[in-house]
């Protein structure tokens, strides 16, 4: 049976109202969190975007739960030694619950030193070296490293935990997917597509976990949970690259006009119908998902978990 977690968005919320929620997550029944690492919010609609390593150290003194990023860029803004520091900090305060969820990252957070943004083959080769830098970082050694992408000079962390932090890898391609299965201790990917989850396990993933999330709008009135999606989260209906290569949160909100009410109502979860939210998260699990994680869109957060709590978490036990 797969794990069910909750997605604290650090776009849409500060930092009490994200410890409360993992507060009201874990009395809800969910067992672990994501935590998304941002700069920007992806439109100013949703108006956020505190640093994620204090909130994770908040959460650490909060709640039991596991804790990872989804996900963190350790290539452009952040340098992957302190990255490797920062991630090896969180480990140590949560008792070693803590997994570092790394991808390419977007130009809305990585750009803001003024550093080009590079093409996705070139991305994917920092990630790989930035890999390789964090993972000898966390053995405590001394490290020293002059790759393609990255310098290091007698670097060394001595605040490790007990064991390495595990390395989750996103990836929504195949050519990601395959890194992910190259060099990941797990795989992250946000659609129940099985065939990226067989690359994975085919391509040298294994058995390692694969982890999956959704964003939905638990509400009593559907057209209104369909209106807070579009208001809030339409960027994540737009098509290819845009989400990767576009600056600004005022560039999405440029492209709202592509999104309509009818598409978000089309293809996202919204109101209370029960059976709808099972259905989306099972798609997951029928998937070969691991783990599922579930983010509440909008200030309806205690009702979500009531509503979680109460029907749909205990069905999806049951399956």
């Amino acid at each position: 049976m797969p794990e069910y977690g909750y997605f604290l968005s650090c776009e849409e919320f500060g930092p009490a109202d994200l410890v409360e929620q993992a507060r009201m997550a874990e009395q809800a029944g969910f067992q672990s969190l994501w935590i998304s690492d941002h700069y920007h919010p992806w439109n100013g609609a949703q108006g956020q975007s505190p640093f994620v390593w204090s909130v994770i150290g908040a959460l650490s003194e909060a709640v039991s739960l596991p804790i990872e990023t989804a996900v963190t860029c350790p290539t452009v803004r952040m340098h992957p030694a302190v990255v490797a520091q920062a991630a090896a900090t969180a480990a140590v305060m949560t008792g070693g619950r803590f997994r570092l969820g790394v991808g390419t990252g977007e130009a809305l957070n990585e750009h803001i030193l003024g550093d080009a943004w590079p093409r996705a083959s070139v991305r994917m080769e920092m990630l790989e070296e930035a890999v390789q830098i964090m993972r000898r970082l966390f053995t405590g050694d001394e490290v020293s490293h002059h790759g393609t992408h990255y310098k290091v000079e007698n670097a060394r962390l001595y605040t490790v935990p007990d064991e390495p932090v595990p390395i989750d890898i996103s990836g929504f391609g195949p050519a990601a997917t395959n890194l992910a299965a190259r060099i990941g201790d797990g795989y992250i990917t946000m659609m129940p597509e099985e065939p990226m989850v067989e690359q994975f396990r085919k391509g040298g993933g294994g058995a390692k976990p694969v982890s999956g999330g959704i964003k939905l709008c638990y509400g009593g009135d559907r057209d209104e949970a369909v209106r807070t999606v579009r208001r809030l989260w339409s960027n994540q209906f737009l098509p290819g690259e845009m989400g990767q290569i576009l600056p600004t949160p005022s560039h999405f909100e440029q492209l709202e006009p592509l999104v309509t009410e009818d598409m978000v109502a089309d293809k996202a979860v919204c109101g209370d119908d029960v059976e709808e939210h099972v259905a989306a998260l099972s798609a997951f699990a029928d998937a070969g998902f691991d783990r599922i994680y579930v983010n509440q869109i909008g200030p309806d957060q205690r009702g979500f978990f009531d509503f979680y709590r109460t029907k749909v978490l205990p069905q999806l036990q049951q399956t």
